[in-house]
C-alpha cells in the first residue's frame, strides 16, 4: 500500500457555527498524527456580563449565548438559582417548562436531521439542493420545526430568545383554549415524527463507534429533559452517578493553545454529551410510542440494553427523540389545568445554586454564587459542545486514520469526511453543507508531529 507522504490538511473556517472555528488534520507517512477543532472566536465574556446583575437577570441574559437553543439556557440558569435560593417550583409549572423545552427539542432536532444531517447521506450539495430531488421530505421538516416553534411561541412569548421566562416560572401561563390549537398542529406532527423515523432509517450508515464515556441527566420515572442526576455510562459498560452540586468536581475544564473554547474532561476520560448519550443512559424511559419508533429505526430495545455507538447512526437518534417530543408535549397539554399563579416567589438568599438541563446537543451546566441581596457574584455555564469537543477530535483522528489505513483517499474526500464527521456531532452548526474553506499544505521527511509541523 502506497501513502501521499506526509501531508497537514488545513480547514481555515467551519461557517454558521455557534462560533468560529477551523480543523488542521495532521498526517505523516500514513499516519494521522493529530486532528485539532480550532475554535478561534474570541471569548464572549457572558459569566463576567453576570457578576454584579441581579439574581432576576440570567434567565434573559442567558438565552442571548444561543439562538438555537435559547430555552435550554434560560432553564438551567432558572435551576440553578432555584436552587441557591432552596426553591421548589408548583409541579404544572415544571410541566409548562418541559413543554416550552419540548417545542425547542423538536425546532433543533428537526433542524439538524433535515436541513444539516440528511444531505450527507443522500448526496447532495445543501439543504436547497435536497429540496429539488426530495421536496415533500424537506416541507415535512419544515412542518415539523414550525410546530417547534408553535410551542416556543406560545409559552415562551416568542420562537427565538422567549421573553415569558422567569424565575419561579413565567410571566404568564397559557390557558387551555389558547394550548389545544397546538394539539391539533402537535397530532400532524406525531404522524410527521414518525415518517420521519422511516425516512432517515432507510439511510447508509458508516461503521465507526465513539470512544469516549457517555454523559447525560438520568430521572427514575421520566426521560430526562429539564432536570436529573448526571450518570456516565463508561466504554466498558460500567456506570456510575453524582450529584449536580458535584459536576464540577467530575468534569473539569482546562485551555488548549488551539482554540478559545475551553476542553472538558470526565474524570479524567474523554466524555461525550448528547442524544447518543441520552438514549444509552435513559432510553428504558423513553414514551411507548418512542421506544415503538426507536426498535423500528433499528436501534432496538433500550429496555433490553440497546445502546448506539456509532456518531453517523445519532441521525436516527434524533428522530426517536422527535417522536418523544411530540409524544411528551401531547401529554403535558391533555392534562394540564392552569395553574393559580404564573410563577413561585424567589426571595434572594446568600449561597451557591447548582443547575444541569439536557438541550439539544447534551448536558449544559450552570453554577450561580449570590449574596444576601440576591447579587450574583460569580457565574459558571459549561457548554455540550466544549465537552464534546475532545471527543469529537478523537473521533476525527479515529475516521481519518481508518479511511487512510483503508484506501488512502485524497485531500478532497478525506476534507468531506471530516465535515461528515462534524456534523454527527451537530455542534451548533446552523444551516451550510459545505462549511469547510480547505488549504493542503504536504510535507516529507522527518517531522516534529503536531498541526504545525
Amino acid at each position: 500500500m502506497t501513502h501521499r507522504g506526509s501531508r497537514v490538511l488545513h480547514v481555515g473556517s467551519l461557517s454558521r457555527v455557534e462560533g468560529e472555528g477551523a480543523l488542521s488534520l495532521h498526517v505523516h507517512d500514513g499516519t494521522v498524527t493529530d486532528a485539532r477543532l480550532e475554535i478561534y472566536e474570541p471569548p464572549r465574556f457572558f459569566e463576567a456580563f453576570l457578576r454584579g446583575r441581579s439574581y432576576t437577570e440570567p434567565p434573559d441574559i442567558t438565552a442571548r449565548v444561543c439562538g438555537i437553543c435559547p430555552v435550554a439556557y434560560q432553564m438551567s440558569a432558572c435551576a440553578a438559582i432555584e436552587d441557591a435560593c432552596g426553591v421548589s417550583v408548583d409541579p404544572v409549572i415544571r410541566d409548562l417548562r418541559r413543554l416550552l423545552y419540548c417545542g425547542e427539542w423538536i425546532e433543533s432536532q428537526v433542524l439538524h436531521i433535515y436541513l444539516l444531517h440528511a444531505p450527507d447521506f443522500l448526496g447532495r450539495t445543501s439543504a436547497i439542493d435536497l429540496a429539488r430531488t426530495h421536496r415533500a421530505e424537506v416541507e415535512r421538516g419544515l412542518r415539523l420545526k414550525k410546530v417547534g416553534n408553535s410551542l416556543m411561541e406560545v409559552i415562551g412569548g416568542r420562537a427565538v430568545h422567549p421573553v415569558n421566562v422567569r424565575l419561579g416560572g413565567f410571566h404568564r401561563v397559557p390557558t387551555r383554549a389558547e394550548l389545544r390549537p397546538l394539539h391539533e398542529e402537535l397530532k400532524q406532527a406525531l404522524d410527521d415524527a414518525w415518517e420521519t423515523v422511516r425516512w432517515v432509517a432507510g439511510f447508509e450508515f458508516p461503521d465507526a463507534r465513539v470512544e469516549a464515556d457517555l454523559l447525560a441527566l438520568a430521572e427514575p420515572d421520566t426521560y430526562a429533559i429539564e432536570g436529573g442526576t448526571p450518570t456516565v455510562l463508561r466504554t466498558d459498560g460500567s456506570t456510575a452517578s453524582f450529584p449536580v452540586r458535584e459536576f464540577t468536581e467530575h468534569v473539569t475544564e482546562t485551555h488548549v493553545e488551539h482554540s478559545t473554547a475551553l476542553h472538558s474532561r470526565l474524570d479524567g476520560r474523554l466524555h461525550l454529551t448528547g442524544s447518543l448519550a441520552r438514549f444509552a443512559i435513559g432510553g428504558a424511559k423513553l414514551s411507548p410510542v418512542a421506544l415503538e419508533a426507536a426498535v423500528a429505526a433499528g436501534l432496538g430495545d433500550p429496555r433490553e440494553g440497546a445502546v448506539c455507538r456509532n456518531p453517523f447512526r445519532s441521525i436516527l437518534v434524533r428522530a426517536v427523540e422527535s417522536v418523544y417530543a411530540v409524544s411528551e408535549a401531547l401529554r403535558i397539554i391533555d392534562a394540564y389545568e392552569q395553574p393559580a399563579r404564573p410563577y413561585t416567589e424567589v426571595p434572594p438568599v446568600a449561597g451557591v445554586g447548582h443547575g444541569a438541563t439536557e438541550a439539544p446537543r447534551g448536558m449544559l451546566y450552570h453554577r450561580y454564587e449570590l449574596d444576601a441581596d440576591g447579587i450574583v457574584t460569580d457565574a459558571l455555564m459549561v457548554p455540550p459542545t466544549a465537552q464534546n469537543q475532545g471527543a469529537i477530535e478523537d473521533d476525527l483522528r479515529r475516521l481519518a486514520q481508518h479511511a487512510i489505513g483503508e484506501h488512502d483517499p485524497d485531500d478532497d474526500e478525506l476534507t468531506a469526511l471530516c465535515e461528515r464527521a462534524i456534523r454527527n456531532h451537530d455542534p451548533c452548526i446552523s444551516c451550510s453543507t459545505h462549511f469547510l474553506d480547505l488549504t493542503v499544505v504536504r510535507t516529507s521527511g522527518p517531522t516534529t508531529g503536531g498541526c504545525d509541523a
